[in-house]
């Protein structure tokens, strides 16, 4: 039998029982939508995922781009890919209608796009790429800087990528050092970027950069940025022309091989054009809109990558014979399959459940943006907008740590042919590991959640967050749901230590508040994949078929296993236990 990818009746069920989603067809925004339309969009993508993109993923791992005269040329295939995702609508599926999109709301739009991630995320990467930089300049670009590229990527004629990292700077955008002189109502850009995904090609005749650079006499740190859209060619009297737009090399990752990602040269010989897009010096307040669409996006691929390895190794593990069960001795009894073992069911139920958690939290989210954006009420709109900022780092963090540890789960029920290439496991999980790296690392991920997002507006967030697992606890006792308890002490523990921690803060004391970002991450990811769980065993109560059984018992699982390490974690962050803290580099050895 064939991976599925990600399981149709899960999403089914997620989308409307859970999300609810035929209820924002009810907003005026999504009015001209129903199930009835958005049924199709979700078996085009299953289709488009199971039929084009799975097949290509192995020969494109194998086959990662090559570095030829200054040009990258990717695997043959992907050109197949593209023309597939840009007649399927992927580019502009949640961009209005008025610039020929189809105004989906983001929920379905994210959520079927799992399939096309879960098929070949590095195909996929492309069009998310693209989606994003468009956004940019449809968002904040001038009407010239529209007319340029707006069409032309949207339609898939011209790809897009964000050209945030340089080689001396990292992860800290405030060191860019990329110059942007003013010229005849444009700019001349100089400088180096790395690690540009999506950086040079030949699927499409163009790329157009969304470029963090300094306007002359700029002030330092991130004030001084500014955001530029630069394309490889730019166009002159009506031809494409090159723009010294320059390869510098290719990175050899050893994941997402179809994607490239490239060092970018810019401006050798001084003939780079670029056009700002926002204001200036607000580059990467812009660039945040594309950075936390990136980062959902990031999570989601987390969540499908995952899925595609849990698939693969449930199959596995019912179709491989290997032993006897536990408390059988008889050396004549024939070997039962794997699922018999204890032990192989504990890892395929915390893979289901690191699986069906990040979905469901990465669904939640959309949600939320999608209510952020078009709810009839400023109230509504501004609750979801505070979840969404503060479920962002969770969304993006959680699938990428907790799915590095399902891919690994997947790998182990394979045994030794897990640790082969003939087996897919081991791409999967060199695949995940780039998540909890692009797009901000877990690290800041942390402190963005714990130094920002907790805290701003006296905590009116995380109070958001609180009404949510009420509501959801309400129900599910309502249900008969009577294994909720630990979600509520959970949320308790969180609520009480992000008040020790601000507290921390406002007395000036960032150590004691930030020392264990990381843990509090964690903590806060337990209780919001914990409320996601508690959503989805709700829905699922008092039904006896196996599919709601199954959602039943691992939501019992994840909050009798996890919630109780909230209490843990709570300590070390409010006691700022200090055996990093106080390690000092010397005695690493």
């Amino acid at each position: 039998m064939a991976n599925p990818l990600v399981s149709d009746r899960f999403i089914d069920f997620l989308l409307y029982d859970v999300l609810e989603a035929e209820a924002l067809c009810r907003l005026p925004y999504f009015s001209e939508h129903s199930r009835a339309t958005f049924d199709p969009w979700l078996s085009a993508c299953r289709r488009v995922a199971r039929e084009v993109l799975q097949p290509t993923y192995k020969p494109m791992d194998l086959e990662p781009p090559r570095f030829d005269g200054g040009h990258v040329f990717v695997h043959p295939s992907m050109r197949t890919c593209w023309k597939e995702l840009v007649e399927l609508g992927v580019l502009s599926a949640s961009r209005p209608i008025a610039i020929g999109g189809q105004q989906l709301p983001l929920t379905v739009a994210t959520l079927s796009h799992s399939y096309l991630m879960a098929g070949n995320l590095s195909a996929y990467g492309y069009a998310g790429l693209t989606t994003g930089a468009a956004h940019l300049i449809e968002a904040f670009g001038s009407d010239e800087v529209k007319s340029l590229f707006l069409a032309a990527m949207y339609e898939g004629r011209w790809t897009g990528t964000m050209a945030l990292t340089e080689p001396q700077a990292g992860s800290s955008l405030a060191d860019v050092k990329s110059t942007a002189t003013p010229s005849n109502g444009r700019y001349l850009l100089k400088g180096s970027k790395i690690f540009i995904s999506g950086g040079d090609h030949d699927v499409t005749e163009n790329i157009v950069h969304l470029v963090l650079a300094r306007i002359d006499g700029a002030p330092p740190g991130t004030r001084g940025i500014s955001l530029f859209a630069v394309p490889k060619k730019r166009l002159d009297a009506g031809a494409l022309v090159d723009n010294d737009v320059t390869i510098a090399g290719v990175i050899h990752k050893i994941g997402w091989k179809g994607l490239p990602s490239v060092a970018l040269s810019l401006g050798d010989d001084g003939d780079c054009h670029g056009w700002l897009v926002g204001p200036e010096h607000q580059g990467l307040k812009c660039m945040f809109q594309m950075m936390n669409e990136a980062r959902l996006m990031v999570g989601a691929n987390g969540a499908a990558t995952a899925s595609v390895a849990f698939h693969e190794s449930l199959a596995y593990a019912r179709e491989r014979k290997q032993g006897r069960a536990l408390g059988v001795s008889d050396a004549k009894a024939l070997p039962v399959p794997l699922t018999d073992h204890a032990d192989v069911r504990r890892m395929l139920l915390r893979q289901k459940a690191i699986v069906e958690g990040s979905l469901a939290l990465i669904g939640l989210s959309a949600k939320c943006a999608d209510l952020s954006e078009h709810a009839e009420d400023a109230d509504t709109r501004t609750e979801a907008k505070l979840l969404l900022d503060l479920l962002t780092p969770i969304a993006k963090t959680f699938p990428a740590e907790k799915g590095f540890e399902a891919n690994a789960l997947s790998l182990q029920i394979h045994g030794g042919y897990g640790y082969s290439t003939e087996y897919l496991p081991e791409s999967w999980l060199r695949d995940q590991k780039l998540n909890s790296i692009h797009e901000g690392t877990t690290t800041i991920q942390g402190l963005d959640l714990l130094g920002r997002k907790v805290v701003a507006g006296g905590g009116a967030a995380l109070m958001a967050l609180d009404r949510r697992v009420r509501e959801a606890l309400t129900l599910g006792e309502a249900k008969g749901i009577d294994f909720g308890a630990p979600l509520a002490a959970g949320m308790n523990e969180l609520l009480r230590v992000t008040g020790t921690l601000g507290a921390k803060g406002a007395s000036g004391d960032v150590i004691g508040m930030l020392g264990h970002s990381a843990d509090f991450l964690e903590l806060a990811s337990i209780v919001a994949v914990g409320w996601a769980w508690m959503e989805l065993a709700s829905r699922a109560a008092g039904k006896t078929d196996d599919f709601s059984l199954g959602l039943v018992q691992t939501a019992k699982y994840w909050l009798a296993t996890e919630l109780p390490r909230t209490a843990h974690l709570a300590s070390l962050c409010e006691s700022n236990e200090p055996s990093y803290l106080e390690l000092q580099d010397a005695w690493l050895g």
